[in-house]
């Protein structure tokens, strides 16, 4: 990670600390539009979170897929809810296009916008709240300049999800992928979801005291946790291999490795925490919704495996 990208990260985790404690976060979910409206202004305005893909020449930072990674990595973390993952895809929809919308372009970087990437209309994040709605099918772009959107009820609390539907739409040009690269996007999401779920786990085993002893000292914990930080490690860097070169192998690879990560960290956790975990009042149910509404909001992991095992198996040309 680059020393600006640390700085980055840093900034946002101060922010998120400061301003998204988990009553806070609770608070949020429950809002009209679903997100703390004052924290996603100082994320635009302080961190340019909605910025960092935009190029500087249309009002943008002028970053890179990773940046954006970086700071969806860290509202993970603390299940931060958030219009930035649909934004950031809106705009590069929009930025594929031959000639891009500066004007809309400047509104989503600002964050006066707020947009959302329609890859199944029944299943749109942001759609509910989205002013700039564009769509993904049969490898084309279209921008739906007027639509309908339902809220949906979702097993996920923190995010919120709408079944939206078309009502006017225009072509805007060839899909250059962009469900890859929202693989990559919710994979580092996942990420910094399935880290401090363990950070969770961990802090608990050492505070509960079973036999006269903390739990965490018992050798069969520590290989356990010890296990799921190697899992979460290795995701890891299949993500940030995937930020910095975006393949839809690489894309197929980050989402299934963050995908069985953070599944699997959230449920020891339940697990290792024991009955407060699955009550209202624990943070932990939180992350192991969050897990399973993620794991099931794009591509399912039987199509990934499905994907990459055709990638394997395809012929190769002979020289």
């Amino acid at each position: 990670m680059t020393d600006e990208r640390e700085m980055l990260r840093d900034t946002v985790a101060a922010l998120v600390a400061k301003h998204a404690s988990p009553s806070a976060v609770r608070a949020a979910t429950q809002s009209d539009r679903g997100y703390d409206e004052s924290l996603w202004q100082l994320l635009c305005e302080q961190v340019g979170a909605a910025a960092l893909v935009v190029p500087e020449e249309l009002g943008g930072a002028g970053g890179e897929l990773a940046d954006a990674a970086t700071v969806l990595q860290e509202l993970g973390r603390n299940l931060v809810p958030s219009p930035l993952l649909g934004t950031t895809l809106a705009e590069l929809a929009l930025l594929a296009t031959p000639e891009p919308d500066g004007e809309t372009l400047a509104g989503l970087a600002e964050g006066r916008l707020i947009g959302a990437l329609v890859l199944d209309p029944d299943y749109v994040v942001n759609g509910d709240i989205a002013d700039v709605a564009v769509a993904v099918a049969d490898g084309e772009l279209s921008r739906w300049t007027r639509f309908s959107a339902e809220s949906l009820d979702s097993m996920d609390p923190t995010r919120r999800l709408a079944r939206v539907r078309p009502e006017q739409t225009e072509k805007l040009g060839a899909d250059p992928g962009l469900a890859d690269t929202a693989a990559i996007l919710l994979a580092a999401e996942q990420i910094g979801a399935a880290e401090r779920c363990l950070e969770l786990t961990v802090e608990y085993s050492k505070s509960r005291v079973q036999f006269g002893r903390p739990i965490g000292s018992f050798q069969a914990l520590k290989h356990r946790m010890a296990d799921l930080y190697v899992c979460i490690a290795a995701a890891k860097a299949v993500v940030a291999d995937a930020c910095g070169e975006p393949t839809a192998t690489k894309a197929a690879t980050a989402r299934l490795a963050a995908t069985e990560a953070l599944n699997v960290v959230s449920a020891e956790g339940i697990q290792l925490h024991g009955g407060i975990a699955i009550t209202w009042e624990h943070d932990m149910h939180l992350y192991f919704k969050r897990a399973h509404g993620s794991a099931h909001l794009l591509d399912s992991p039987r199509d990934l495996l499905g994907r990459l095992e055709s990638e394997v198996l395809k012929p190769r040309r002979s020289k």
